[in-house]
């Protein structure tokens, strides 16, 4: 009886130590976690909708007309590919092609202001 209570006296805090410890590095299968448990983002519950060109384009006309960050704001939208001689433009994504920012910012507006006022 006494062994059997040494014993228990001997590995009940050895395996108190193993279970309180976290790994350094949690085991991964090719760079990622093997088990990911309530992570942030299923916390955050709703997930937002991606927004549209549309939406994209009517958010760059909340800021002030004829500035650079508005120009940027469309730039962030359709990347500029100035050419040396674009054609004219037929729709909002051909305005990037235009090499001058006054005359790209000029386009962006006309096609944005045409667009129906989309629920945000």
């Amino acid at each position: 009886m006494r062994k059997i209570i040494l014993t228990l006296a001997i590995l009940y805090p050895a395996a108190a130590l193993a279970q309180g410890t976290a790994p350094a590095n949690p085991p991964t299968i090719g760079g990622k976690p093997l088990v990911v448990v309530g992570s942030q983002k299923a916390a955050a519950g709703k997930k937002e909708k991606p927004l549209s060109v549309a939406q994209k384009l009517q958010a760059c006309q909340d800021i002030d007309d004829a500035t650079k960050e508005r120009l940027n704001c469309y730039d962030a939208v359709y990347a500029p590919q100035p050419k040396p001689k674009a054609p004219a433009a037929k729709g909002v994504n051909d305005c990037r092609f235009l090499k001058e920012e006054d005359e790209r910012l000029t386009c962006y507006n006309g096609f944005a202001d045409k667009i129906p006022k989309l629920p945000r």
